[in-house]
């Protein structure tokens, strides 16, 4: 079974502080970035099975390429507002799914469930 990787980009400081708190005790890596260029060469390079990505730094087409560049990823969205028309165009574009950055149980849960589901099928 290979390293369970993340790739994080949020733009609130805090928000990557709690994010990395949590997901570092569940996963190989935790690597906070501050571009997409970074999450593009995270999941090429490092073989990063899970990016959570803050819409409020990257948009629906940025989405929607990241998951057709990479469909073994499992991208989870996060913004700060419950925005239903962007949360369903996220989940149209490719995310798995979309939660405020406060809920880190809930990203924490999907990205852990996406990660084993991508693994298993690589087996």
């Amino acid at each position: 079974m290979q390293p369970l990787n993340v790739v994080l980009l949020q733009s609130d400081s805090r928000v990557a502080q709690s994010l990395v708190s949590a997901l570092a005790s569940k996963f190989s890596s935790v690597r906070q970035v501050q571009s997409l260029g970074e999450v593009r060469t995270s999941i090429a390079k490092q073989r990063t099975g899970v990016a959570i990505l803050d819409m409020e730094t990257a948009s629906i087409s940025d989405v929607e390429h990241l998951s057709r560049e990479f469909p073994q990823a499992c991208i989870v969205c996060t913004h700060r507002l419950a925005d239903e028309d962007m949360w369903t165009a996220a989940l149209n574009a490719g995310a798995v799914d979309v939660y405020p950055p406060s809920d880190t149980r809930g990203i924490l849960r999907t990205a852990l469930r996406n990660a084993a589901l991508t693994q298993s099928a690589a087996a």
